[in-house]
């Protein structure tokens, strides 16, 4: 039987070939609900066995996968060919989907700390050391446990490292540490059975550790095959669930979306639904060895497929019956605000469903500094759980918990008799409104600057980076003629002006949008404006649907969602349920995202608090721009912070992306020089995806998002891919940049930096 070939991240492949056994709480259906009409289309002489709760037909034209739950309810779900649907079930993923409620777990005892769902959300780290340097080891570990670590992990690649793991072990008892100690194991099962023996944890990677390294080849099994493999990882991983049984040690399925081994590729390609299932493979020979003290891991470096692959797993989790701890963490996240922005979007949307025990934020810095910003994820999980954030409750229609579906807003169309274009003031791949000072008005050139404009002879033009709206809460005076010069300048580039109802009927301004709140609205006084002016209106996300129902006879430009700050409320699931009367009134208003925050708000509280609340909507699809408003930061930052907001989310991309792996004892090579001699070179692509990585470890497999991949191969040297495919090998690493370089404009995605004005 041939399967076909792997899909996008965020697809489901599909084979017609033996499907495993898992996903048991889905029924077969011979017929398709009325609701899937679409589906309703000659497919010739169907034929074909049928797996558990999937049937495969394979036909002379095509070929489809249905599946159904025990009820009715289902979702479409993009295919990776062309024209072929796939339908899922609207299963079960989270313990409520209108308050955040945190999931019941069992509970996972890591040395002298529990995990699950009756215990704080554990924080956690990895050493960049080498493990054979057992003093430099140790001297980090402590320094992350002074700093609130509550549990670290060494990586463990060979029998030194495992015999150096008992020295390390030791030489923090000596010194009064019992923090817990876990093994970072890849295609190492000997090694693993060693360290089992002092290590209090052992992370296991499904991907590799009984398969051979991913060649990314499409395979062909019959139903023999298949089985006689899943034969081989029973033996091979078998005597490590007894060794940890034996010693009360515990375990991590810790899958990694790059690193999916080729037999579980073929199958579901490089997709959620195959890390999902090759976790699974292994936590069903745990559980016929009654060995029940594991966790399981989702991580990718794109926060969308990270989301989705958690929803699944905690969705068949509900179908099995199981209830084990989530270790939360986007891999190969990078540093600075960008790491912990795509942290804050992956961990932070999982937390506001209440789905998450323990969690890393990696990060290509020291380990000391992964601490703050992941307490304070952890923090920002157990408060919403404590309270119980939410909102009124609602039935929910429309989201797509396991694929990324947007909601894209009607973008303004121009009306005849504008005589300004409004079509600029959105964009289709996501907005970014800044709101806007008078003291900035005084400073045009700055405030140009400040929005990312280009300057041609000191007049403002649009560039890939530039704030598509500004919010004026205040207007200059109708005679102030510099700083109504400024504005009018940015609203002949395209450039949006919003400002609320009160300054406009007061101090008007020419093609000014005008905000207006649903009271406003109500009361008709939007009426005295000028016939034609633009609308935005205000929401604050907990109206009643009778309240809602006006938008039904107004035509607006746009929605500001700006839910209110009370402890209980949560913008998340107050956001969910607007989109969901949107879309159930079919209703296509743009809707923004609108942040304020207040005075003496650190900057990592910002940068997270976005990525958890905005991002989380924006991973769904949910939202058109973000509007990031705080007193005590300069548009600069701001700006920064929403684009890389927007980017994290997979929606606008305005500068390179980069996949950078946190560093390890496996690390060929100083991973943050390197990596900021990169970033300084190349950080002018937007579109142009790179991947940093210390080792083959974390090479190809690892990255699954990136054009380009600059990846230790051996000391000293480096191996270049385009893709995953390796295209040049033990480059001297003084000429490794620059090969990197050269290898993008050979593949023609170099352009030269922009010139100073």
């Amino acid at each position: 039987m041939q399967a076909m070939a792997s899909c996008l991240p965020g697809q489901t492949s599909m084979v017609a070939s033996p499907l495993p056994a898992s996903f048991s709480g889905l029924k077969m259906t011979d017929s398709l609900p009325s609701s899937l009409k679409f589906l309703e289309q000659p497919f010739g002489n169907l034929r074909g066995p049928s797996w558990g709760g999937t049937r495969s037909f394979k036909s002379n034209k095509t070929r489809v996968l249905v599946v159904r739950n025990q009820g009715t309810d289902v979702a479409e779900m993009k295919a990776s060919v062309d024209g072929v649907p796939l339908v899922v079930p609207r299963q079960q993923y989270c313990s409520s989907v209108h308050k955040t409620v945190r999931r019941k777990t069992s509970t996972v005892m890591v040395g002298n700390v529990a995990i699950g769902s009756e215990h704080p959300i554990r924080v956690q780290t990895m050493t960049t050391t080498d493990t054979k340097d057992v003093r430099g080891t140790v001297e980090q570990v402590m320094r992350v446990a002074d700093r609130g670590a509550d549990l670290v992990r060494i990586t463990v690649q060979g029998r030194k490292e495992a015999d150096a793991c008992f020295e390390i072990k030791n030489s923090l008892v000596k010194n009064g540490y019992d923090i817990p100690l876990v093994a970072d194991i890849h295609f190492a099962p000997p090694v693993a059975l060693r360290v089992a023996e002092c290590f209090d944890k052992i992370r296991v990677n499904p991907g590799n550790f009984a398969d051979r390294r991913a060649q990314f080849e499409i395979l062909e099994y019959t139903e023999e095959d298949y089985q006689q493999e899943l034969e081989h990882i029973e033996k091979v991983f078998t005597p490590l669930v007894e060794k940890c049984k034996k010693y009360g040690r515990a375990m991590r399925i810790g899958t990694n979306h790059g690193s999916l081994s080729d037999r579980i590729m073929s199958y579901y390609g490089d997709s959620p639904r195959g890390m999902v299932e090759s976790a699974f493979e292994f936590a069903r020979i745990c559980r016929k060895l009654d060995f029940h003290n594991f966790v399981f891991s989702m991580k990718a470096s794109n926060p969308v497929v990270m989301v989705q692959a958690y929803r699944l797993l905690v969705a068949e989790m509900y179908v099995q019956g199981w209830d084990y701890p989530l270790h939360l963490g986007v891999t190969e996240a990078g540093e600075g605000e960008d790491g912990r922005m795509k942290s804050a979007i992956g961990i932070g949307t999982l937390l506001q469903d209440g789905l998450g025990d323990t969690i890393r934020v990696s990060l290509t810095e020291p380990p000391e500094e992964e601490i703050d910003p992941c307490r304070r994820l952890a923090n920002l999980g157990m408060q919403a759980s404590h309270l119980e954030r939410g909102v009124v409750p609602f039935e929910e229609k429309h989201r797509h918990y396991f694929d990324f579906q947007r909601r894209t807003g009607q973008l303004p169309v121009q009306k005849e008799g504008e005589e300004v274009d409004y079509r600029g003031v959105l964009h289709r791949d996501g907005s970014v409104l800044m709101s806007v000072s008078l003291e900035y008005l005084k400073k045009p050139d700055v405030l140009y600057k400040s929005l990312a404009t280009k300057m041609v002879v000191g007049m403002p033009f649009k560039d890939l980076a530039t704030v598509d709206t500004i919010l004026l809460r205040e207007l200059p005076p109708v005679d102030d003629k510099a700083a109504r010069l400024a504005i009018k300048r940015l609203i002949d580039i395209s450039v949006g002006v919003l400002t609320p109802l009160s300054e406009q009927l007061i101090k008007p301004l020419p093609h000014a949008m005008v905000i207006v709140t649903l009271k406003e609205l109500s009361s008709a006084a939007h009426k005295l404006l000028p016939s034609g002016t633009r609308l935005a209106i205000t929401l604050r996300g907990d109206e009643s649907y009778k309240d809602l129902d006006i938008l039904k006879h107004v035509e607006a430009t746009m929605i500001l969602l700006n839910v209110s700050t009370d402890d209980k409320v949560s913008r998340v699931h107050s956001s969910r349920r607007l989109f969901d009367y949107l879309q159930e009134n079919k209703l296509d208003f743009p809707v923004i995202h609108h942040l304020e925050f207040p005075v003496g708000i650190r900057r990592d509280d910002l940068v997270i608090a976005a990525g958890s609340e905005a991002g989380a909507l924006l991973v769904d699809g949910l939202g058109d721009g973000i509007l990031l408003e705080a007193p005590d930061y300069d548009i600069e930052f701001l700006r920064t912070t929403s684009f890389g907001l927007l980017q994290g989310c997979r929606m606008r991309n305005t500068k390179t992306e980069y996949v950078s792996c946190p560093s390890c004892g496996r690390t060929l090579f100083d991973l943050q020089e390197i990596s900021a001699e990169i970033r300084e070179k190349t950080a002018h692509l937007p579109g142009v995806a790179i991947a940093i990585m210390g080792c083959i470890v974390n090479g190809p497999g690892e990255m699954a998002d990136a054009d380009f991949g600059y990846v230790g191969g051996a000391p000293g040297k480096i191996d270049l891919y385009v893709g995953k495919t390796v295209v040049k090998r033990g480059i001297q690493m003084d000429q490794a940049t620059d090969a990197l370089i050269q290898l993008i404009k050979d593949n023609g995605r170099w352009v030269d930096p922009p010139a100073e004005e």
